[in-house]
């Protein structure tokens, strides 16, 4: 006859061993520190709107970084070239509006992204960028970090961005 073993023998004590001051420990940056920021060039010919900006809006929000902080802004520069010749899928450029409002009764303007894209390609990825950042009051600064440019020509050589491959 096998020998039976009681339930009291099979259940082991488990022990936690950690630090308890480890585990309490939250990274508070110094905010006397500069942050180091770096210049980035994305060719916007032939990508996609919406994809480009999620990609854009990361790197103005700087959450690639080690240290990045919610509250803080620690983002890069970002140059788009090429902004005219970025795409929309589907029937966005027919149906898509960019709507306005001045505050006034009647002050309501909406504008089509068909004849946006021929005036004023720049507010269209603007918008985009915009609306991929936090809503709070650091999406302010961190637009003035966001260059944007109709053709392949920008003035910020002398910064030597790197070209930051989107695909």
């Amino acid at each position: 006859m096998p020998q039976q073993r009681s339930k009291e023998n099979l259940t082991l004590p488990i022990r936690f061993d950690y630090n308890p001051r480890s585990m309490k420990s939250t990274y508070f940056p110094d905010k006397n520190t500069p942050v180091a920021r770096r210049w980035h060039l994305v060719d916007a010919k032939g990508q996609i709107l919406g994809r480009m900006a999620t990609r854009v809006a990361g790197l103005l929000r700087g959450k690639g970084k080690p240290t990045f902080t919610p509250y803080m802004d620690e983002g890069d520069f970002v140059i788009i070239i090429n902004a005219a010749q970025v795409k929309l899928t589907g029937n966005k450029l027919k149906q898509k509006v960019a709507f306005s409002h001045s505050m006034y009764p009647g002050g309501l303007k909406l504008v089509p992204y068909s004849r946006l894209m021929v005036e004023n390609p720049e507010r269209a990825v603007e918008k985009a960028v915009s609306a991929m950042l936090t809503k709070s009051k650091l999406r302010a600064c961190m637009l003035t970090r966001l260059k944007i440019y109709r053709d392949g020509t920008h003035p910020h050589a002398a910064q030597q961005p790197q070209v930051y491959a989107l695909s």
